[in-house]
């Protein structure tokens, strides 16, 4: 075993050139492009994360437009749902004031009609109680004046009661 603790000179010369050939192989058409490829691939991620980093703004962004305009259209729905309200009161209130005037034009309508009828009636009841009353009169006198000195005494009774100055 004495053989593995003394080196041969020969096997170390050409050990140390096969090493050197391989390293000068490697670096000139290995080592290059391996590096080459890993400094394309670093910044392909590099370029990767930036995207992603101003795909992440833009969706940030983009959500804030999204907030802007939800608040926007949830104003623009409260405002629409106030103008609609008083839209709707004032619709009730011009309805119940219609309704209101209406009625009380009805009613002073019929007012004025039962009056005209009460007017009527008084008038109607009127001519047949004067009527009844001339006809009563002329019975009560025909049967009064049926004798001469009841006549006789009625006209004296009226003539004295008329004053001829």
């Amino acid at each position: 075993m004495d053989f593995l603790l003394q080196p041969d000179p020969g096997l170390v010369f050409w050990t140390t050139i096969s090493f050197g050939i391989l390293v000068f192989l490697l670096r000139k058409y290995a080592w290059g492009p391996i590096l080459h490829a890993l400094k394309v691939r670093e910044e392909t991620i590099e370029a990767s994360l930036k995207a992603a980093e101003r795909a992440k703004a833009e969706v940030e962004d983009l959500v804030k437009v999204r907030q802007e305009m939800m608040n926007s259209t949830r104003n623009e729905r409260d405002e629409i749902i106030k103008e609609t309200r008083a839209l709707k009161e004032k619709i009730i209130n011009d309805a119940r004031s219609s309704a209101q005037n209406e009625a009380n034009k009805l009613i002073e309508s019929a007012r004025t009609q039962i009056e005209a009828e009460k007017n009527a009636a008084i008038k109607e009841l009127k001519t047949q109680v004067a009527e009844i009353s001339i006809d009563i009169a002329g019975l009560i006198l025909e049967s009064e004046l049926k004798s001469e000195k009841k006549q006789k005494e009625i006209i004296d009774k009226y003539l004295d009661k008329v004053n001829f100055n």
